[in-house]
């Protein structure tokens, strides 16, 4: 199997891009979110991979993050979804969005890829409800925006998300709003809640 492709940036194309490892070009299919954060042509590019076996091909689909890549083989599992709807709905969603998405019923914006029908797009949430967190996400946010005292507020945050889905926010905003909170010990959930309402507004 492999894991992930390291090599220079060959060619971009409409869905795919070529990684050229040594002299040998490798093909891989990728979410349109993903195409749009490439490197320049020529430049090092690190591809995290799923092998997809037919009988008459072999296929390569790629992400530049493993938290993407680990998504979309949870998204491949759900029946009536292949690799192809799999890249589909992580081109119109990132990985927190689709996680937001599934834990707040959002049908609308997963059927809102291409070739993934309200349908499909419900019984991708009954399958992975139990299986995309909220924590995932926040975790990620954490990690990646926040300073260090900011870590240990992930349940005063992830309430605070949840209740502005509870109040009809679609997931996408209602992170959005949470993230532009500065987080600080004293803060109870209800302050963040009134916080982010504000930046909805504004």
């Amino acid at each position: 199997m492999i894991s992930y492709i390291r090599g220079r940036l060959a060619v971009i194309e409409e869905d795919r891009i070529i990684v050229d490892v040594g002299g040998v070009g490798y093909g891989i299919f990728m979410p349109g979110r993903a195409m749009m954060n490439l490197p320049r042509i020529g430049d090092e590019v690190t591809v995290h991979t799923y092998l997809n076996v037919k009988e008459d091909a072999m296929q390569l689909f790629g992400f530049l993050t493993r938290d993407d890549l680990a998504v979309f083989k949870q998204v491949i599992t759900v029946s009536g979804i292949g690799p192809k709807g799999g890249l589909s709905i992580l081109s119109q969603l990132s990985a927190d969005d689709l996680r937001f998405a599934v834990l707040a019923n959002d049908v609308k914006a997963i059927s809102a890829a291409q070739g993934i029908g309200k349908k499909t797009a419900e019984k991708l949430i009954l399958e992975l409800k139990d299986k995309l967190s909220i924590e995932d996400a926040l975790e990620h946010v954490q990690t990646e925006e926040m300073n260090p005292a900011a870590v240990s507020m992930g349940d005063v945050q992830q309430d605070a998300v949840a209740a502005l889905i509870a109040l009809g926010y679609g997931s996408t905003e209602a992170l959005k709003a949470v993230r532009q909170v500065e987080i600080t010990p004293e803060l109870e959930t209800e302050d963040v809640l009134k916080l982010a309402l504000k930046n909805l507004m504004f």
